[in-house]
């Protein structure tokens, strides 16, 4: 026959409760009031700001049809995608952002970036820039709509 099992259950400190009191105070609204104008006047510069990462975007992709398609060339590709997935709606553009989180979908699993199709990559690439052209910031637009039901259509047939 087996013994029983005892034991002891500790509860551990919370370090971060001893170091802050306890309570997290109120957020101050002036701090907000001045984090808002802050961003409202770096605003002026999202559009250059967008340009330029749609622009290392671009030539990520020129990378990879100059040297073909090589770990370290898609790892760019798909870095460059990710950051505007982060950035677009920063910048006033979520359709840009959702487009870009559409593109790292197809290519974030790296043993499978070798196959997605470069027309698809191309694709997705093209609607990013053309939204930042003819600025389309929204799904809401009808254009953008028909561009990200037609991309995860796509995505979807492809399987990623």
């Amino acid at each position: 026959m087996s013994e029983p099992k005892t034991g002891q259950m500790f509860q551990a400190p919370n370090a971060l409760r001893l170091k802050v009191g306890g309570r997290f105070g109120a957020i101050d609204p002036a701090a907000i009031a001045k984090a808002e104008a802050a961003l409202k006047s770096l605003s002026g510069n999202f559009a250059q700001w967008l340009n330029d990462e749609i622009t290392k975007l671009e030539g990520a992709r020129q990378t990879v049809k100059a040297e073909g398609i090589t770990n370290e060339n898609m790892e760019s590709l798909y870095l460059r995608a990710h950051d505007l997935k982060g950035l677009g709606a920063t910048y006033g553009f979520p359709l840009i952002t959702r487009i870009a989180g559409l593109l790292c979908r197809l290519i974030d699993d790296k043993s499978k970036r070798h196959q997605a199709p470069m027309g698809l990559v191309d694709a997705h690439i093209d609607a990013i820039k053309a939204a930042a052209r003819d600025d389309i910031k929204t799904e809401d637009h009808p254009v953008g709509r028909i561009l990200v039901q037609e991309l995860e259509g796509r995505i979807r047939e492809y399987g990623a």
